[in-house]
Formats: C-alpha cells, sequence, structure tokens
C-alpha cells in the first residue's frame, strides 16, 4: 500500500495475555520497525520500502510503531512485577534477540493460573506467589481496545477466563491459541452483543507449517494431481513444544492444524498432523517435516517431501500485527462480531478457511473498505 506521510497515524492500545517467546518476539519486532525505521520510510512518500516481514509497513494507516501495549498479565514468577520490556527476555523464554527494547513503564500483573500451566510446564517454571490482578478492571484502567491471548497450548478455562474479562470491560479479543473462540458461534454472538470484535483462532505463523502444508495441497489439487495422504511432524525445544509434551493439551491443536490442511482438498485425505517431540537443544527453532504423496496422469505415483526450519517466535510477530492493524480499522468502522477476513489470513482455525491468496486478497480488500469483514 502506498504511504501518506501528511496522514496523522492511528494509535493502537494493546494488552497481551501470556508474555512467552511469541509476545518477546512481538514487542522486539514493533521496537526494530520502530520509529526510526518509520522516519526514513516516509521520508520516501508513496515510494516507501515494504520491509520483510510486513505485508506493508502503513496498513489501514497503522504503523507497526503505532501499537502500545498497556496491560500485560502472566503467572511465571521471572516475569510478574517486571517490566515488560524486561519480562519479554525471562527464563524460560529463549528466542534470538534482534532489537533492545525500552522501557514501556507496563509492569506484568499476575493472572488466573486455572489450566494455563499444564503438568510439563509446571515442572520448568515457578508460579509467582503475588495476588491475582482484577483483570477486567486493570483492562478498563489501561484504556487497551485489544488483547491478545498467547497462553500456552491446552489453555482452555483460562482462555475462556480472559474472554470473559474482555467482554466484562468492554476489549476486543485477538486469540493466538488453538482454544476455539473466533470459530465458535457462542462466542461471536457474545462479543456482537457487546459491540466488540473477536479475531482468530490459532495464530497462522508466516511462513510456517500449516501455510505451507496447505500451499502444498492446494497446488496438488489446483493442478490435478490426487492426494492419497500426507503427514506433517514438528519438533522444537521451546517451553511451547515441552508443554506440549502433554498430549492431553493437544486435542485442539491437532484439530486446528488438520482442518486448515484437510480445507484445501474437496475430497477427504488421510493425514496425520500435530507436534510431535520436544529437543531441547533446538531452543526457539522449530523444525518440520512434511510428506505428500499422490498420483498424477495415468495414476503415476508422485511424492514431494519438505523439510523447514525457522525461529518459531518470529514466525508469528508479523501476522499478529496485520490481526492487531486489521482489528483496529474494523473497531473504527463500527464492526462487531467475528472478523471474517482478517481470521482467515493470520490464523488457522478461522470462522471460514480460505487458501491463501484467496485469504490475503480478502484480508486486502477489507482493509481498503471493499470488503464488509
Amino acid at each position: 500500500m502506498k504511504g501518506n506521510s501528511n496522514k496523522v497515524h492511528k494509535k493502537v492500545k494493546v494488552a497481551i495475555a501470556g508474555v512467552g517467546n511469541c509476545a518477546s518476539a512481538l514487542l522486539q519486532g514493533i521496537s526494530f520497525y520502530g520509529n526510526s525505521y518509520s522516519n526514513d520510510n516516509e521520508k520516501k512518500g508513496n515510494n516507501q520500502d515494504i520491509p520483510e516481514g510486513l505485508i506493508a509497513y502503513t496498513l489501514g494507516n497503522i504503523r507497526p510503531s503505532d501499537i502500545e501495549f498497556v496491560a500485560a498479565f502472566d503467572v511465571v514468577e521471572s516475569k510478574v512485577g517486571y517490566d515488560l520490556a524486561d519480562a519479554i527476555f525471562a527464563s524460560p523464554n529463549n528466542t534470538i534477540k534482534i532489537s533492545n527494547v525500552p522501557s514501556t513503564g507496563i509492569k506484568v500483573q499476575k493472572g488466573k493460573v486455572l489450566d494455563g500451566v499444564g503438568k510439563r510446564l509446571n515442572e520448568r517454571v515457578k508460579i509467582s506467589d503475588s495476588p491475582a490482578a482484577d483483570v477486567s478492571k486493570e483492562l478498563k484502567d489501561s484504556g487497551a481496545e485489544i488483547l491478545i491471548n498467547y497462553l500456552p497450548v491446552g489453555s482452555r478455562k483460562a482462555t475462556q477466563y480472559y474472554v470473559e474479562q474482555c467482554l466484562d470491560s468492554g476489549v476486543s479479543f485477538i486469540n493466538a491459541i488453538p482454544v476455539f473462540i473466533a470459530s465458535t458461534p457462542k462466542w461471536q454472538q457474545a462479543f456482537a452483543d457487546k459491540n466488540l470484535l473477536c479475531a482468530g483462532d490459532d495464530v497462522m505463523s508466516q511462513l510456517g507449517a500449516t501455510v505451507l502444508h496447505k500451499t502444498l495441497v492446494k497446488l496438488f489439487v489446483d493442478r490435478g494431481v490426487k492426494v492419497d495422504e500426507t503427514y506433517q511432524l514438528n519438533v522444537g525445544g521451546d517451553m511451547d513444544f515441552y508443554n506440549m509434551l502433554d498430549e492431553e493439551r493437544l486435542e485442539d491443536k491437532r484439530i486446528s492444524k488438520t482442518s486448515a490442511v484437510a480445507a484445501m482438498a474437496p475430497y477427504e485425505v488421510p493425514m496425520r498432523i500435530g507436534p510431535s517431540d520436544f529437543v531441547g537443544f533446538l531452543a526457539n527453532d522449530k523444525v518440520c517435516y512434511i510428506s505428500l504423496r499422490g498420483r498424477y496422469f495415468g495414476k503415476v505415483p508422485v511424492e514431494v517431501d519438505v523439510k523447514l526450519k525457522v525461529v518459531d517466535a518470529y514466525n508469528s510477530a508479523g501476522v499478529m500485527i496485520d490481526a492487531v492493524r486489521g482489528t483496529k480499522v474494523a473497531l473504527d468502522r463500527g464492526i462487531t462480531g467475528q472478523l471474517d477476513s482478517v481470521s482467515a489470513y493470520c490464523f488457522k482455525h478461522p470462522p471460514v478457511q480460505k487458501p491463501y491468496l484467496e485469504a490475503k486478497n480478502s484480508f486486502m480488500e477489507f482493509i481498503e473498505g471493499k470488503r464488509e469483514r
């Protein structure tokens, strides 16, 4: 999108639940693409660069540096009570550092634990003994417009708790994890009734296992190749993967990833998709293996095997910046309920599944005012 340095940029106030690697990557990314980058870019006027990692530098008249964090919640002792800028670098976070983050003046407050810490994760972290904050009140007092949910996989009760706090305090909700909120009619209606928005569910990496797998299956289908079977295996070394050693916490994760890929074929395909193991020395690196077997002309077999290695947390950061900006655009237009185009582009389990390019086009049409939601 072309920039216009004469416009007054919109600001968006954001709260965050879960100060893990993904939160770290998001804050570092906003700092990385911050004011100095912004000033240099806007001097170019209509010849702005589109930087690596962003669909556009200015989207809906919002730059990355226009995202302001006003509240944060976690339960781990090494983070609660500390400035958000320090907490994102606290153990057990282990993603790489790309930018210094200036002090935010926002202290991480303790949320309710509920099911937010599973058996495995409880082995590696110490829960803060600070009293739990009144989240609804803190959200109101902070002026937050949007809360991002970055809790650990499997946090169903804890996610619903934050949903209820948002509904009570008048804050919209972006769900980055595989607990089904934006894709569930009950919650869609609850947000609409409060004149609020929800987007999600389960953030889809910029170039991660799910979007690559979706694209490969869609390519087979579009080129007339019958997909006979496919699988996706993932390993990593951060607390997200350690937490997912609890198999009972993975039901929604497997559904989210599998449904995203399955939607690309007009017929049922045998598939197995999901997290596979924890490999500690990988730290925040994620390694994915994808295999597809099929048949083309004359039923001749074809097989594709792909290995993808990424720094996991940063794969979601640019997408989340776009999700925040899209949600802010919708808020300013008075839209309520679930956001179909934002969710289809940014998340694995949206209300409406779409192939990647169709989802991107719908998202951009929404930003430009050519699509209602």
